[in-house]
């Protein structure tokens, strides 16, 4: 699932780790987050979108997979 964590968080001049401390994470998870790595949990996609002021559908770009 693609975000735009990365362009929010430079927006705002914050730091991975700000941003980690802000919803509760590892800076780690943030940077995999943004790397695509990884995919939140409704709750911390909810903290994410509640810390930059969006709804989860502005940072979290839901893409439909095609079925097989």
């Amino acid at each position: 699932m693609n975000n735009r964590i990365a362009e929010l968080r430079h927006t705002r001049r914050i730091s991975q780790a700000e941003l980690a401390d802000a919803v509760g994470v590892t800076r780690q998870t943030i940077i995999s987050l943004e790397n695509g790595r990884y995919n939140a949990s409704l709750l911390l996609a909810h903290k994410i979108a509640r810390y930059f002021e969006r709804t989860i559908e502005d940072v979290f770009l839901f893409e439909e997979e095609d079925d097989p």
